[in-house]
């Protein structure tokens, strides 16, 4: 077979030597998380090949879960860097790359079942950080949220002891939920004026307390995981409270993407499905007070 050959004589590179020196550039950190990709025709011309070579390149780092945000119209963007499979990481270590990949889409989706929103509250700061350098550029935000109730019993937090009427644990858990869920809301509502961004953010209040926390991001990946109940005591006001409670910064999060062909893609479309069944069951929206 005739070797791959330019016209200026020179040996051609191959799809795959390309796409090497990509994965060095990202290695490197010339290329970092959130960056776009050079187009096509600026890789053809930087790398002399056709635009078929470099399509080929582009889609050996796409299966490799390096690029994200691709076919939707613009240069996909540098992935950041996910936990390895089977390798569940800490909630607030595990989050923050993931949202920020999500957020390198044009259209920014985000569903959320938790107790508060305290870690995507801590989370979502690395992508608005991104956009804010204007390294990242959504032109519309969603977030949709689904809390417990402040008018039922919570299964946890709950007082090691009764305290009758009084229910101090309760009253604590009620205030971080809304003082968490408006810092929120308010940082990414601050992106319509400083950046022009559709932005979108909603609670809604179940009836129950949920026993895990899931996240679906533009519908292309779930990320799940358990409340872990411990005992612990807690400052609050002129008390110390004793308490049963979830350390949900410590959740070990499990990934599902959602792939062609994948196993996790049914896992990623039912996760869908069930938010959406359960938003639509509730029509109220919260006014986190």
């Amino acid at each position: 077979m005739a070797e791959n050959v330019a016209v200026n004589g020179s040996r051609r590179l191959t799809p795959q030597e390309i796409a090497d020196r990509l994965r060095e550039r990202i290695r490197a950190g010339e290329l970092r998380p959130g960056d776009r990709l050079p187009t096509q025709a600026e890789l053809a011309e930087e790398f002399g090949v056709e635009r078929g070579t470099v399509r080929q390149a582009v889609r050996a780092l796409q299966e490799d879960g390096l690029l994200a945000n691709v076919s939707k119209g613009s240069p996909p963007r540098i992935a950041a860097p996910a936990p390895a499979r089977g390798e569940p990481q800490p909630t607030m270590v595990g989050l923050a790359p993931r949202l920020t990949e999500a957020f390198s889409a044009r259209r920014v989706r985000v569903d959320v079942v938790c107790h508060t929103a305290e870690t995507l509250m801590v989370a979502i700061g690395e992508p608005l950080r991104l956009i804010h350098e204007g390294r990242l550029h959504p032109e519309s935000i969603d977030v949709r949220i689904l809390v417990p109730s402040r008018d039922i019993e919570l299964a946890f937090p709950v007082a090691v002891e009764a305290h009758g009427d009084d229910n101090p644990v309760h009253q604590r858990w009620l205030a971080m939920r809304n003082a968490q869920g408006q810092v929120l809301r308010h940082n990414l509502l601050a992106l319509r004026s400083t950046h022009g961004i559709d932005v979108r953010v909603t609670f809604r209040a179940l009836p129950f307390t949920p026993p895990m926390k899931l996240y679906v991001l533009n519908g292309e990946e779930t990320l799940f995981g358990y409340y872990m109940l411990t005992r612990r005591a807690e400052e609050w006001g002129s008390q110390t409270l004793d308490m049963y409670d979830a350390l949900g910064s410590q959740s070990l999060l499990f990934s599902f993407v959602k792939r062609a062909g994948h196993r996790d893609a049914a896992f990623v479309e039912e996760s869908q499905k069930w938010f959406d069944a359960l938003w639509e069951t509730i029509t109220t929206d919260l006014t986190l007070s």
